[in-house]
């Protein structure tokens, strides 16, 4: 369960305010694979970071009963200074799982060779965001926050991420966005749209995407 209480969120753009996330009240269900639609810059990285406690919104609060993933194509989640392997052992450290367990899965799956033992900040957005992705796969969440990650790579990385994806879909709910339509068809059951700062939740995925079709225009 994810719940949103008066949840608000605007940023200062060009010296006038706008509000993003606007008075949010709504809760959605607990396990539940859900495609997060919405226009370019209608805030659902801001609401993804948020639901992450990465962002503090400017009043309200999000409350969820489970455990919750850092959203898995933000930059900001590991430093740059640090290798790829010492931001895996951290984050293992932060969430209390076996340390060697999850650099072994991390190295195996993100194929980044050599680069794994180098600075972050000498990644690719690619190279990074394989990292973030194997990271967050290798750690079980009860629902897990996916940003586009699994369109990274070639054809076979794409088919690999998207299969350990679909496993950790059978034991844990998501949020995820993607441009691809066929791709939130594939992982998600259900859809929630936000526009103009409000949020919509279908159960019916199908519904959801074509409310956000009919914004789209």
């Amino acid at each position: 369960m994810i719940r949103f209480e008066n949840l608000s969120k605007s940023f200062w753009v060009g010296g006038e305010r706008r509000v993003v996330i606007d008075d949010l009240n709504l809760t959605l269900p607990s396990g539940a694979s859900l495609a997060l639609l919405g226009r370019n810059g209608s805030g659902k990285s801001t609401l993804m970071q948020i639901i992450a406690g990465i962002m503090r919104p400017d009043t309200g609060r999000v409350v969820s009963d489970g455990a919750m993933s850092w959203p898995v194509a933000f930059g900001g989640s590991f430093h740059g200074e640090l290798t790829g392997a010492q931001n895996v052992r951290f984050v293992a450290r932060i969430y209390g799982v076996d340390t060697d367990s999850l650099i072994a899965f991390v190295e195996d799956f993100a194929e980044l060779g050599k680069h794994f033992h180098m600075p972050v900040r000498t990644y690719s957005a690619g190279m990074k965001s394989r990292l973030t992705f194997g990271t967050s796969m290798g750690i079980r969440f009860d629902t897990y926050l996916v940003d586009e990650v699994t369109a990274v790579g070639d054809v076979a990385f794409k088919r690999k991420s998207q299969a350990v994806f679909r496993d950790r879909m059978e034991r844990s709910g998501a949020i995820m966005v993607s441009h691809s339509m066929p791709e939130l068809r594939r992982f998600c059951d259900s859809g929630i749209v936000l526009d103009r700062g409000k949020l919509h939740y279908f159960e019916d995925l199908e519904e959801a995407i074509k409310l956000h079709e009919g914004l789209m225009g």
